[in-house]
């Protein structure tokens, strides 16, 4: 299975570490030049970029556009991909997890991901390979730079773009339509997040988003209302499926990393 990078023109060494890593692990990959905001970025429709849950800043918008493209890359390739962001810290065992993956049928989307947040899975998972299983995710709450789409699931996720914009990871995380799943250990995390999880990454890095300017206040009550109905909708589904799945944080095993790095995989 190929990877898909997304990569700022500008972020060099965020590149060079990438194809680094690649290398390492063995996986194919291709370059897929980000969106950035001093492009002239087009909307589907007036008012567009005022369909989400709050005015999104312009360096969100970019990103979003972005993964908008890896999705369509998949779609019209009619083969699953692992979609990356360029400050991402993979596993050892992240080539036998995406052969794994190659191999299942019915899954729209499957994240790699863990960043200190606690997700909705279920109780009960099935065996991916020898060291981890796939746990079905019915809610996830943050995370995009990671993860494994089938067409199927690219397909469902740009029919939701072309009528909403969203923050990249919130548009994946409520597309309940989605036959979604995640790996357990996590085989990913993003270098901001490695000290959290006790792994210690070569690589510094500070999020181009965040880095960005500030999104602009609004008090617009369709910004509200939108925020107030995805909370509702995700209460109503944690409700749903209480019985068959528990919230709770995905364990991350730092040796896997730790391991790869003592052999120059990172």
């Amino acid at each position: 299975m190929k990877a898909i990078i997304i990569n700022v023109a500008s972020a060099t060494d965020r590149m060079t570490f990438m194809a680094q890593q690649m290398a390492a692990l063995g996986l194919s990959y291709e370059r897929l030049e980000a969106v950035t905001p001093d492009v002239q970025i087009g909307t589907p429709s007036p008012g567009y970029w005022d369909t989400w849950e709050r005015p999104l800043k312009e360096t969100e918008k970019a990103c979003f556009l972005s993964h908008v493209m890896a999705w369509k890359l998949v779609e019209a390739r009619g083969e699953p991909a692992l979609i990356l962001e360029d400050d991402v810290l993979l596993s050892r065992a992240t080539p036998q997890l995406l052969e794994a993956c190659s191999k299942l049928s019915g899954a729209d989307h499957m994240t790699f991901e863990v960043r200190k947040r606690k997700k909705i899975v279920a109780k009960q998972g099935s065996q991916l390979t020898g060291t981890h299983r796939m746990l079905r995710l019915y809610q996830d709450r943050s995370g995009a730079a990671a993860y494994v789409l089938w067409p199927s699931g690219a397909a469902k996720l740009l029919r939701r773009a072309q009528a909403q914009a969203a923050l990249a990871d919130a548009m994946i995380c409520k597309a309940y339509e989605l036959n979604s799943f995640q790996i357990e250990p996590a085989s990913a995390v993003q270098l901001d997040r490695t000290t959290d999880y006790g792994v210690t990454a070569r690589q510094a890095t500070q999020s181009i988003i965040g880095a960005g300017t500030p999104a602009r206040q609004s008090k617009n009550l369709s910004f509200r209302l939108r925020r107030i109905s995805a909370q509702l909708r995700m209460g109503l589904r944690a409700l749903r499926y209480f019985a068959d799945t528990e919230r709770r944080e995905i364990s991350l095993s730092p040796d896997d990393f730790d391991a790869s790095r003592r052999g120059g995989q990172a």
